[in-house]
């Protein structure tokens, strides 16, 4: 305890501008240790999670440490006894061996460095005792477990939580307890292995929800290991330096919710305030300081109280004071591309603008985990026989889609779900089947090498978006299916246009799904109008499925292990067009996002020429012109704003309109 941990070299100079341009965060750390005084802890350990206490006891230790203020040491000290007096770390699920103890060695451990010397000598040895055994069972089960759980699920934010705990305790130990050393070089070889097989493109197969929970992890431990070691992996590590642009694109227009793939307790957990800070810091990004700031103004509170996601923001204020670099530069999104591809996720991405009541769309096919963890889990399992990808976040959601616009979530995804289905999300079912291996909560378990979807194609630029996504591995062998393909464009003016080609070697049934808030009302026997608060979205159907209907779909998820009686319930509204049993079959449809005061009608036709498909889209003066290619020829058009592989948009006056395209 001669160096605390993180502050040593740096304490004077925090201090110092404790009061200057680091005001306002340590405005904010006084402030969340102010709340704790009033927060009943329990003196018997809870089925809930305890994870609390670990970044509370952080808080208050540097506050104490900043300020010398007595009552901050005796708030520690009430917050410090019940974790001590519990047997176990963590109740419900794995006791002494997940998270619990992992969020709690970490807290209790920065706690110990950097107030433990100000301690009761009974508690302060009381609380280096328990970091001892707590830090020997972790690390036990750690080695014990390997090429199971999560000691070896290196894409998981179990594993990234808990070594990044037992390395912090391993460090403020090692002085007095040599065998804490096995710790910290045990977390520092599993995290070079996990920074290694992370995707270069810094996506998260997890979602926004558990990107913001477990990817600060990440930071966390390499800011130990910079610190303790001096060895600056952030440097070399294209994942963190790529990572923020994964955030930063599945955010919402109006940058306070976020486009919710994957499991994601609710839209608006997803900002943590203090690792865009160190991710400024670090690549000097100025988005990321910006948004930062952004968060911390204007989103900030309403995060704390809404988010389903514990501890959550107001717990992480000890990372904001100490992470937060003034002269890191910022800079809001206006002049970056609005739309951006990901391709380890397959995650494709375009928004009209960056205004809050723009349109976007995020669009994603991929194997579970991601194409690299995909790869890499089914070459280490024929290597060691190891199960390394644990993707129960992940769902069986290749080849749908989410949109957003006028500030409001116009084509949904479903968020959270125990047990996750093909038939949750904008989708195709075939004979009223979904993906292989569903209908459970990790669906990409025990899948062979095979059923691996991707995007085949993606073409970004002047507004417009292309992409084509190939899901026909995903599904049963026995359906006998050739072709599975979703050809996705979004028109610089936000209309979607979405046609699906499938062929089977024998006749069957196909459904095209569409998930809407509210139940999409009928207006023709072509159209309907699906409402959601501030926007709602025309739907038109330019093909020729036999029968449609509107369902209502409950979806139920208890989303932490830690806290079994918590509950989501969430329900959406299902839009199913089926076409006739038959060989081959094809869906083309328009989604127009749409102000809910606009009554203006757009003139929408469609042209089909063998395996060419042109929609166009007339609105306002403009028409819209969207050719498709099946099979990925070069379109027949004149003076495309943009072309690619099987694609070609442009946008021009409707005087023009009836001009050969």
């Amino acid at each position: 305890m001669t160096r605390p941990l993180l502050l040593a070299g740096h304490e004077e100079r925090l201090r110092d501008e404790s009061t200057g341009v680091r005001s306002p965060q340590f405005r904010r750390l006084l402030e969340e240790c102010e709340r704790y005084p009033g927060v009943p802890l329990p003196d018997e350990h809870p089925l809930a999670s305890i994870t609390y206490f670990g970044p509370g006891a952080a808080n208050l230790a540097l506050a104490y440490r900043m300020t010398g203020q007595e009552h901050y040491l005796t708030e520690l000290r009430r917050w410090l006894a019940p974790p001590l007096s519990f047997p176990h770390w963590g109740k419900a699920n794995m006791p002494d061996h997940d998270l619990d103890a992992g969020w709690l060695l970490h807290g209790l451990s920065l706690a110990y460095s950097w107030a433990g010397e100000a301690l009761p000598e009974d508690e302060r040895i009381a609380l280096r005792d328990k970091l001892l055994l707590q830090g020997r069972r972790l690390y036990e089960f750690a080695v014990e477990s390997e090429g199971g759980w999560w000691s070896s699920s290196y894409w998981q934010n179990h594993n990234w939580i808990c070594y990044a705990g037992l390395a912090t305790a391993g460090y403020v130990l090692r002085e007095e307890f040599p065998e804490a050393t096995a710790w910290t070089e045990r977390a520092k070889e599993n995290f070079e292995t996990v920074l290694s097989m992370l995707p270069e493109d810094g996506s998260n197969n997890e979602g926004v929800v558990y990107w913001r929970y477990g990817v600060p992890w990440l930071v966390s431990y390499l800011d130990v290991l910079k610190e303790a070691e001096g060895i600056d992996w952030f440097a070399t590590n294209d994942y963190l330096r790529e990572t923020f642009w994964y955030r930063l694109y599945q955010a919402a227009p109006d940058m306070e919710r976020i486009v919710d793939h994957g499991d994601c307790h609710d839209r608006r957990s997803g900002h943590p305030v203090a690792m865009y800070y160190k991710l400024a810091a670090e690549y000097r990004i100025p988005q990321a300081q910006w948004l930062a700031r952004k968060v911390a103004t204007e989103f900030f509170w309403r995060e704390a109280y809404e988010s389903d996601v514990r501890p959550g923001v107001r717990a992480e204020a000890y990372q904001e004071f100490l992470w937060f670099d003034p002269s890191a530069p910022s800079e809001g999104p206006e002049e970056l591309p609005t739309s951006r591809y990901f391709e380890d996720l397959g995650l494709v991405v375009g928004r009209t603008s960056w205004d809050e009541d723009a349109t976007m769309v995020s669009f994603k096919s991929s194997p579970g985990g991601g194409h690299k963890a995909w790869e890499t889990h089914h070459r280490i399992k024929q290597e060691k026989n190891w199960i390394i990808l644990n993707a129960g976040h992940h769902h069986p959601d290749a080849g749908s889609f989410v949109l957003i616009g006028h500030n409001a979530y116009l084509a949904l995804d479903e968020g959270y779900s125990s047990r996750k289905k093909t038939e949750h999300h904008n989708s195709i079912l075939v004979d009223g089947h979904g993906f292989v291996n569903e209908d459970r909560y990790h669906v990409f378990e025990n899948l062979d090498h095979e059923f691996s979807a991707s995007i085949t194609t993606a073409t970004l630029g002047g507004g417009w978006v292309h992409a084509v996504s190939d899901t026909t591995p995903m599904y049963d062998r026995s359906l006998g299916l050739k072709k599975v393909q979703r050809h996705l464009v979004m028109s610089p003016h936000g209309v979607v246009v979405v046609v699906d080609d499938l062929e089977a070697e024998a006749p069957r049934s196909w459904t095209m799904l569409l998930q809407t808030q509210n139940p999409a009302r009928e207006t023709t026997p072509s159209t309907w109008v699906a409402e959601a608060g501030r926007g709602n979205l025309k739907i038109t159907a330019l093909d020729d499925a036999a029968t449609s209907e509107v369902i209502r779909t409950a979806i139920h998820a208890n989303p932490t292990s830690s806290t079994p009686h918590l509950a989501i319930e969430k329900v959406q509204y299902t839009l199913k067009r089926t076409a006739e049993s038959t060989p081959s079959a094809r869906f083309v449809t328009v989604l127009e996002p749409k102000a809910w005061n606009d009554d203006d009608v757009a003139d929408i036709e469609a042209e089909t020429a063998g395996r060419v498909i042109t929609v166009r889209v007339m609105l306002r003066g403009t028409v819209e012109e969207i050719t498709i290619d099946l099979d990925g020829g070069s379109p027949d058009c004149t003076d495309p704003d943009l072309a690619g592989f099987g694609f070609a948009g442009r946008s021009f006056d409707s005087s023009l309109a009836g001009q050969s395209s």
